[in-house]
């Protein structure tokens, strides 16, 4: 895999996957064969959104290859506070680390920032655009649960806000997969990602129940509803708590059904969920130390 910054799913073909997630598998199996991997190489973390996961699996990841991270810490404790622009922070912040992880709240900043740099840059989460690791973790996931060999899998939850959503689609057109979007009509996928799934062979299976689809499902990927992306508060209440899953509901799915969230969840997964063998979301959560140290010794290893 030769990229210089990872900015979106669609730049990653089926051979950079299989790249990435083999190489996760190989660092879960010997953590300790990668501890002094990257030994003085420190990582910038730039997060203008809160982050819980990404951030802290990033950090994880970067520490158990040897090295360290530096902090821009929140927004309202850095320069941003005082107008500082996004390409002027991430110039600053190059000149202190070895690579980047950008998170912020506008659609395009990441492709943008990558601009302004000549480290490697990744995407960490822009908005309601791309979430490229988040979307690595994810398939690493499936492919050690479910395999990518006629594969069926329902996506449920906010598809138009969800960047983990329009990441994981177009990713999942590199696999043998049947994807089934279940979703209230007022959060169907954006046109524009249509548009290019399409454009991608793939056909767009648009539902609002999961009941239609939930016996054929091998994976079920849920997500909750993005209320920071709402730009009314009103159209956010209307949808809220529509789509909720609890042990009841999938007696009528496969007893192998995986059952995924990106997390954090709110309501839209009952707690009588997590004690059964369908619950893999917590798993899943960490398989980010591995993907994300697979990821950052390949791109720091192409640099160098």
């Amino acid at each position: 895999m030769r990229h210089d910054h990872i900015i979106s799913a669609k730049q990653l073909s089926r051979a950079d996957i299989e790249t990435v997630l083999d190489h996760a598998a190989d660092i879960a199996a010997d953590p300790s064969a990668y501890a002094d991997r990257h030994a003085d190489t420190l990582l910038g973390l730039c997060f203008f959104e809160p982050s819980t996961r990404t951030k802290m699996s990033f950090t994880a990841a970067m520490k158990r290859l040897g090295g360290d991270i530096v902090d821009m810490g929140s927004v309202e404790s850095s320069s941003v506070k005082k107008g500082e622009s996004l390409a002027d922070t991430v110039r600053v912040v190059e000149g202190y680390a070895d690579a980047l992880v950008l998170r912020h709240p506008m659609e395009g900043s990441a492709k943008m920032a990558s601009e302004f740099v000549d480290v490697p840059l990744v995407n960490a989460g822009d908005g309601a655009g791309q979430h490229p690791t988040q979307t690595l973790l994810d398939l690493y996931t499936i492919r050690e649960n479910a395999g990518f060999d006629d594969l069926t899998i329902g996506i449920m939850g906010d598809l138009k806000y969800g960047r983990t959503v329009h990441s994981l689609a177009h990713a999942l057109t590199n696999v043998d997969a049947r994807q089934h979007f279940i979703s209230p009509e007022s959060l169907q996928l954006p046109r524009s990602v249509r548009y290019d799934l399409h454009q991608e062979g793939a056909e767009v299976r648009e539902h609002t129940e999961l009941e239609e689809v939930l016996p054929e499902l091998d994976v079920l990927y849920v997500t909750r509803i993005q209320r920071e992306r709402f730009p009314d508060e009103s159209e956010y209440r209307e949808v809220a708590g529509q789509y909720q899953i609890d042990s009841e509901t999938l007696a009528a799915a496969k007893d192998d059904l995986t059952v995924m969230h990106p997390l954090p969840r709110v309501d839209e997964i009952a707690h009588d969920v997590d004690d059964t063998d369908y619950a893999t979301y917590f798993e899943q959560a960490h398989n980010g130390v591995p993907v994300r140290m697979a990821l950052l010794d390949l791109l720091l290893e192409a640099n160098e």
